[in-house]
């Protein structure tokens, strides 16, 4: 269902997009673990992940931001900790526009992040 807006932003983001670093880790336990057979080998995860950053630069924190972006959040618990650590990969990425189509769990980190947050339908 929303496959086909997704892989159109991912398409066209060649030299012009950013995800968070932490993102890729979770995209290859993600694809390496789903359960289907034959499973996606590591092999095939890591060639996943490098077509992802020929496509976008991923964006780090450093040690004091990451604890900074989790204290800006203190009504953030559990799992919500890793939107807000991608909100604040835009932020330091300065970008325009954060894709996700959980925009509800986006919204929910202030109007700096807010603001930014668009679904693949909306580009």
């Amino acid at each position: 269902m929303h496959h086909e807006h997704s892989a159109r932003v991912f398409r066209d983001a060649k030299g012009s997009g950013y995800c968070a670093l932490r993102t890729l880790g979770e995209v290859y336990a993600t694809l390496t673990g789903l359960p289907i057979r034959p499973r996606i080998s590591g092999k095939e995860g890591l060639f996943i992940i490098r077509q992802i950053l020929d496509r976008l630069e991923p964006v780090s924190l450093s040690t004091s931001e990451y604890i900074a972006a989790l204290e800006s959040q203190p009504a953030i618990v559990g799992s919500a900790a890793y939107d807000a650590l991608i909100g604040h990969c835009a932020m330091k990425a300065a970008a325009d526009v954060l894709v996700t189509w959980n925009v509800r769990d986006f919204l929910r980190l202030g109007t700096e992040i807010a603001q930014i947050v668009r679904t693949p339908r909306e580009l």
